[in-house]
C-alpha cells in the first residue's frame, strides 16, 4: 500500500500502475474523443487514466505540484517539487486498437521516474541512480538489437536542419541499424531495458516533456547516453534540441555523426 512514507520512486510506479490498469481496461472499447487540433486528441482514457495517476500522488505527496497532460498544473501554489504526468502515451494507438502505449509518471527533476506498459503489466522505474524492472531487476541497456525507434509523429521544428526521413535513408543508418515507428516512448524506455539501440526524435527541449521525462530519467539511471540532437546533455546549460538516447558510447556517437550530416545544407555547412 502507497503512503506518504513510501519512497518517490515507489509512488512514481504505483501512480504509473494506476493509470495503466485504467489504460488496459478501455482497451477496444468505443471512447469519446477531445480534439486538440492537428489531427491531435485526447480521448475518455486518457482523462481516466490521469485522474487514476492524480489519485495517487495528491494521497501519497500532497505538498506537491502535479503538470498532468490533460489537467495541466494542479496541487499547492509554490510547491516546491513537481510531478510529470502524461496518462497515455499512444493515444492514436490506443484509439485503433494498438497496444503499443505507455503511462510516464516522474518527479521533474529525474530523481523518480516510472514507465508502466500496460499490456505487458509491467512497471520500469527508477530512484535516480537505478533502474529497475519486474521483481526489482536491474535494467541492462544493450545495442545489440541494432533496432532504432525513429518518431515521424509531426509536426517538425528541426526542418530543415534536420529530418528524421533524412536520417533514415542516410546510408550509414542502414549499413548499422535498423529502424522501427513505435510512435509511443514507450521505445524511449525500451533503449533502458536493452529492446531498443536507441531512441531519436525531433523537438524543442525536452528535459521537461510529460511526454519524455520518465523516459529520460529511466535512460540517464540505467547508464544510456542521452543528448540533445546536438549532442547537447539535456537539462544543462542552453536548451538541447530534441533528443538521442542511446544504449552506449559508440551507438551514440555513430548516430550523432549521421544526424549533423543529414542535417547540412546543399553548401556543405
Amino acid at each position: 500500500m502507497i503512503t506518504q512514507d513510501s519512497s518517490d520512486a515507489e509512488v512514481a510506479a504505483a501512480a504509473a500502475r494506476a493509470g495503466a490498469e485504467v489504460v488496459r481496461a478501455l482497451h477496444g472499447r468505443r471512447l469519446d474523443r477531445i480534439d486538440k487540433g492537428g489531427g491531435d486528441y485526447a480521448t475518455t482514457a486518457d482523462l481516466a487514466a490521469e485522474r487514476a495517476i492524480l489519485a495517487v500522488l495528491r494521497a501519497a505527496r500532497p505538498d506537491d505540484a502535479v503538470l498532468g497532460e490533460e489537467s495541466g498544473r494542479t496541487g499547492t501554489a509554490g510547491a516546491r517539487r513537481e510531478w510529470l504526468v502524461d496518462p497515455l502515451c499512444g493515444t492514436l494507438n490506443h484509439g485503433v486498437g494498438n497496444r503499443l502505449v505507455a503511462v510516464n509518471v516522474a518527479l521533474r527533476d529525474g530523481s523518480a521516474a516510472a514507465v508502466a506498459d500496460p499490456y505487458e503489466d509491467e512497471v520500469l522505474s527508477t530512484d535516480g541512480v537505478r533502474a529497475r524492472g519486474a521483481g526489482g531487476r536491474i535494467l541492462e541497456p544493450t545495442a545489440a538489437s541494432r533496432l532504432v525507434d525513429v518518431n515521424l509523429d509531426p509536426p517538425f521544428p528541426g526542418a530543415p536542419g534536420f529530418r528524421a526521413v533524412d536520417l533514415l535513408a542516410h546510408p550509414g543508418f542502414t549499413e548499422g541499424f535498423r529502424p522501427r515507428v513505435v510512435s509511443t516512448t514507450l521505445a524511449l524506455a525500451w533503449v533502458a531495458d536493452g529492446k531498443r539501440a536507441a531512441y531519436v526524435t525531433d523537438g524543442g527541449d525536452l528535459s521537461g516533456s510529460v511526454h519524455f521525462a520518465a523516459g529520460i530519467a529511466l535512460c540517464r539511471a540505467a547508464g544510456c547516453v542521452v543528448t540533445g540532437l546536438d549532442g547537447t546533455p539535456l537539462g544543462e546549460g542552453r536548451p538541447a534540441p530534441g533528443l538521442l538516447a542511446a544504449a552506449d558510447p559508440a551507438t551514440h556517437a555513430r548516430l550523432l555523426a549521421m544526424v549533423r550530416e543529414t542535417g547540412r545544407r546543399p553548401d556543405g555547412t
